[in-house]
């Protein structure tokens, strides 16, 4: 009797062990609690999400219950900032899983997400869904568990700005790059440095390496260098080689590279001065003073007040080396009247007098302008781009319409040129002549004075 009471006590307890089991795992609604279908995060890879980059989790699926499981279904569903990968699915099945399983058991699932590359450091919810039925039950059992993901803030930076395209030879340039923290992580002790395989384009004043000791996210820094090529360089294009190194969070060292490319050579400069003037042409010496070599130089003479040109304005000299030079020529006069001309203003039919006469030939033989004479360049510089250059020079007309350099023979004061000195020339070669002339004619009478008082010894007495 006592066997049986024993025995019906045993029983007794089983099924009301099932039936707390049963009423714990089932419901009216058919939700399952956690401790029949165990889902687990076994593997995160990378351990820590990173923005703009997915992140693989390898979820272990136990049934650590009394019945057999079938059609078994894990669903992630990701939020901000996690999302679908492409090409990933976000459920998976298992069609079976037996009961009371252990660890070797467990069903194995692997999912792939994408964080987003704007996401800020810190901790994330993922809901994890298990869907099941159980046993010979066609009802589906539903079960939730939420996970917590945790991203690391993303440490990138980049050289998003250089100051300069283009650097002139044998010149201190600024040049200025800006290095902005593009990731999410702030960077400590950032290297910055520049390098030119070639050694044409070399920093002045300081070394090629800058320190920059932090770094918010989003915020940017300038780093400044004076730069100048070798006044030997070839003009062309060269290459920078830019590093940038810095400290993540984990203070592990990380390297960025990249290159910009930097043009040497450019514009270059001209002097222009006068050369000569004969036969009615002008001519003017044009050098190329600057450190740039100077393609398809054209020459010209601008319309402008005070001055007109016959015949042609402009001519093509060719390429100018730096340090050559050239001559052009252009007949050039001055615009407000020529030689022979009336700049008196009579009236028509009014015969000048002797006087007003020489007057008006002194006026119109000897016009002057005080205004430069403008001389236009034209060039194609290294880069390819056409160039303009204007430069002045003073002229002054002589008697004859053409033109001097202010300042030389014929210049400012001396319109008249050389030809106004011949009379005083001739006075001095005539006075000269007769200064000679009348030291002769004075030796040759001294000459004879001397004979007339030369004494003779008297002939020996017989």
């Amino acid at each position: 009797m006592r066997k049986f009471s024993l025995l019906t006590f045993l029983l007794l307890l089983s099924t009301f062990l099932c039936l707390g089991v049963g009423t714990a795992f089932g419901g009216s609604n058919g939700n399952i609690n956690s401790a029949a279908v165990q889902v687990n995060v076994t593997n995160q890879n990378p351990d820590t999400a990173r923005p703009g980059e997915p992140v693989e989790l390898t979820l272990s699926v136990q049934n650590i219950g009394n019945d057999d499981l079938k059609d078994i279904t894990v669903t992630l569903n990701p939020e901000y900032p996690f999302s679908k990968l492409s090409g990933e699915d976000l459920e998976k099945s298992i069609s079976y899983l037996n009961a009371r399983q252990d660890d070797d058991d467990a069903g194995v699932l692997k999912f792939k997400l994408m964080t987003d590359a704007n996401a800020s450091e810190g901790t994330y919810d993922l809901d994890i869904v298990t869907t099941y039925k159980s046993g010979s039950s066609s009802n589906t059992i539903t079960t939730t568990k939420t996970i917590q993901l945790e991203v690391q803030g993303k440490e990138y930076a980049q050289v998003v700005t250089v100051s300069k395209a283009d650097i002139d030879i044998a010149k201190e340039e600024p040049l200025e790059f800006i290095v902005t923290n593009t990731g999410t992580s702030p960077l400590k002790n950032l290297v910055f440095s520049w390098t030119d395989p070639k050694g044409v384009v070399l920093p002045v004043y300081s070394d090629n390496t800058k320190h920059i000791k932090y770094l918010e996210a989003g915020q940017s820094v300038k780093v400044d260098y004076t730069v100048m090529a070798d006044v030997s360089a070839d003009p062309g294009l060269y290459t920078l080689n830019v590093n940038l190194s810095y400290e993540d969070a984990d203070s592990n060292s990380k390297n960025i590279q990249t290159t910009a490319g930097l043009f040497v050579g450019g514009t270059t400069d001209f002097d222009v001065s006068f050369s000569e003037s004969s036969a009615g042409e002008t001519s003017f010496s044009v050098a190329n003073v600057g450190n740039n070599i100077a393609y398809a130089v054209k020459v010209s003479i601008p319309d402008q007040d005070g001055y007109k040109v016959s015949g042609s304005s402009s001519t093509i000299v060719g390429n100018l080396e730096k340090g050559d030079y050239t001559i052009a020529s252009f007949d050039v006069s001055n615009s407000q009247g020529g030689a022979g001309g009336n700049t008196t203003g009579n009236s028509p039919g009014t015969p000048p007098d002797s006087s007003q006469a020489g007057a008006n030939n002194a006026s119109s033989n000897s016009i002057g302008s005080s205004d430069p004479l403008k001389v236009q360049i034209e060039y194609t510089d290294a880069k390819g781009e056409r160039e303009t250059v204007t430069k002045e020079v003073n002229l002054e007309t002589t008697t004859s319409g053409n033109m001097t350099a202010a300042g030389g023979p014929g210049g400012p004061g001396n319109s008249a040129g050389v030809g106004s000195y011949l009379p005083y020339i001739g006075l001095l070669v005539l006075a000269g002549g007769i200064f000679v002339y009348r030291k002769k004619i004075h030796e040759r009478i001294q000459a004879r004075k001397g004979k007339q008082f030369e004494y003779k010894k008297p002939d020996k007495e017989v």
